[in-house]
C-alpha cells in the first residue's frame, strides 16, 4: 500500500506517501475533516428544505429539515 498521493495543485515536495500507518498517524485530522463534511451536508439539507435519513433504535428515521440540528460551531467552508 505504498502508493503516491498526488494532486495537480501539490508541488513535488508536498506529495504524501500512503504507507500502512498513514491513516493511524492522521486519524485526528481525518476525523475532523469528515465531521466538517457531515456538518456541511446537514446544513445544506436544512437550507434547501431536504429531509435526512438517520438510524434510531434499530430503525431508519426520516428527519424533516426543520428538525435537523446543526452544531453551533459550524462555519461555511471556503469553496
Amino acid at each position: 500500500m505504498d502508493e503516491l498521493l498526488t494532486d495537480k495543485a501539490m508541488s513535488e515536495r508536498q506529495q504524501l506517501r500512503l504507507t500502512n500507518d498513514f491513516v493511524s498517524k492522521q486519524a485526528i485530522e481525518i476525523g475532523e475533516v469528515l465531521q466538517r463534511a457531515v456538518n456541511h451536508a446537514l446544513l445544506m439539507h436544512k437550507r434547501l428544505g431536504n429531509p435526512i435519513a438517520t438510524w434510531k433504535d434499530g430503525k431508519v428515521v426520516i428527519v424533516p429539515p426543520e428538525e435537523i440540528v446543526i452544531p453551533t460551531d459550524v462555519t461555511e467552508p471556503n469553496e
